[in-house]
């Protein structure tokens, strides 16, 4: 569930994000015997942060990659195990070594992080590769606990503002896998029946429009199904990752290129910034608007909230647009950018620093992030991290499905009612979902995240009590807390 402007990204880029594919897998043409260059990882240097191989130097072990994964969204046999399957069956063909094996971490994205971070530094579990969050890459890289991987790794196929994500101290520690970005999915019908006749919300709908609109959901409530209660819910629970992620969002869009950090993870706020954002989050949040259980809600309290009809809008990530169509039409349901700004999610793939299998553990990197994979997941209901996986007609997932799986391709007929494009996209990719992805912020790029996110939520809960503090108070107090959590500039 982390700027600058939008990449320009017409045929000519497309074609040198081709070029330097077909460069990265000359480069990576390395079997798992082969050892050394820069399959092996041997310009990487040592040291904190430098997160060398175990086996640099070395040939490859041979034997099975060991992904490490938190849950699958797109279900049990999800678009991520069919992935690995057909890795597995290339290898196979190919007659090479190394099969790859998915492992899901449980539990909630704190306790996968922290589970990877002590599997990482005991050795206790062989991993060879590791889905992070993307708000995880510095602190892992910092602690060389992931390897330094080649920059042609992440071409400029991947959009801009997902690239940025990989990367600590000017170094590529990463690959992106799959992104995510706050959207606002909404209630077509119930707005219709409030007598609003243009149903179609888009970019530049801004908060103070998504009001109004409630106002107007409230003022008609009577004419809208039994369970309506308030306009909108997002995920507002202290307890986890939601409040930091509605704070972010909230301040970002107070204060135009506000960020918490700058580029070396030192603190960048002042009391004024954080003040403005706070009058914004208070403001988005008002009981006025929000379904009272917002406060103690999580993705999945959101998701069935709005499902169940308490609500005519919604905070949430884009898989929301497969499950939330499985139960409504596409004339009830709606989705647009995000007012404001949106704030970028998502996994990279890293290569862990003790791994012995770190060339053959690079190729399936280099496979499960490349434009074919990465169509699939687009199609599967992820949000891509590559331009073309959008814009290219001729690109197309031919993945294998188990039996009873609804189909990633365009072709044949599928078991989901996510609506599609000509092209056999989800119908928002190309004209929401992309363009949000491109103008997200980023989550505050430190090391010590997890300080952060724990002292930003701790202050901004505060705001839910029975008597919370000014917004220049609390201001003042989060700014001299932040400094404490974080290095100052």
């Amino acid at each position: 569930m982390n700027h600058g402007p939008s990449p320009s990204h017409g045929p000519g880029r497309v074609r040198r994000g081709a070029s330097a594919v077909l460069l990265l897998l000359v480069l990576l043409a390395v079997g798992c015997d082969a050892g050394g260059g820069v399959g092996n990882g041997s310009d990487v240097r040592g040291g904190p942060g430098g997160g060398q191989s175990a086996a640099a130097g070395s040939a490859d072990v041979p034997g099975e990659i060991v992904l490490a994964s938190g849950r699958d969204v797109t279900g049990k046999g999800g678009i991520r195990q069919q992935l690995i399957a057909e890795w597995n069956r290339q290898q196979e063909a190919k007659g090479s070594c190394c099969r790859a094996r998915l492992v899901e971490l449980p539990g909630s994205a704190d306790q996968q992080r922290s589970q990877l971070l002590g599997a990482l530094q005991s050795g206790s579990a062989e991993y060879d590769v590791v889905n992070l969050d993307v708000t995880w890459v510095p602190e892992f890289a910092a602690a060389g606990l992931v390897q330094q991987l080649p920059d042609q790794m992440v071409d400029s196929d991947v959009i801009k503002s997902v690239a940025g994500t990989a990367r600590w101290g000017g170094k590529l520690y990463a690959v992106p896998f799959n992104s995510d970005v706050g959207l606002l999915f909404y209630r077509r019908d119930y707005l219709a029946s409030a007598g609003v006749t243009n149903t179609d919300l888009g970019k530049g709908t801004g908060w103070p429009a998504v009001q109004r609109l409630i106002g107007a959901l409230d003022a008609a409530a009577k004419k809208l199904p039994g369970p309506y209660a308030k306009g909108w819910t997002s995920q507002l629970d202290a307890s986890y990752e939601g409040l930091t992620v509605n704070g972010i969002e909230a301040f970002a869009s107070a204060a135009d290129g506000f960020a918490v950090t700058d580029k070396d993870g030192r603190y960048a706020g002042s009391v004024a910034d954080l003040q403005a954002g706070l009058d914004e989050l208070r403001n988005r949040t008002q009981a006025a608007y929000t379904l009272p259980d917002a406060v103690h809600s999580d993705e999945a309290d959101t998701l069935t909230d709005f499902a169940g009809g308490r609500t005519g809008f919604l905070r949430h990530w884009p898989y929301a647009y497969r499950t939330l169509h499985q139960s409504l039409s596409d004339q009830q349901l709606g989705v647009a950018p995000l007012p404001g700004k949106a704030v970028l999610g998502g996994q990279n793939l890293a290569v862990a620093r003790g791994s012995q299998r770190s060339a053959i553990a690079r190729q399936l990197v280099g496979f499960l992030t490349g434009k074919e994979s990465e169509r699939c997941l687009l199609d599967a209901g992820f949000a891509a991290t590559r331009l073309s996986a959008y814009e290219d007609n001729g690109l197309i997932c031919n993945t294998a499905k188990p039996s009873g799986q609804a189909t990633a391709s365009p072709t044949g007929e599928r078991t989901d009612r996510m609506p599609r494009d000509a092209n056999g996209r989800p119908a928002y990719a190309r004209g929401t979902l992309l363009p949000a992805l491109e103008n997200a912020v980023q989550r505050p790029r430190t090391p010590l995240y997890g300080a952060f996110s724990q002292t930003f939520t701790a202050q901004l809960s505060r705001l839910q009590s029975d008597k919370p503090p000014s917004d220049a108070q609390l201001a003042k107090e989060l700014d001299a807390q932040l400094k404490r959590a974080l290095p100052s500039r």
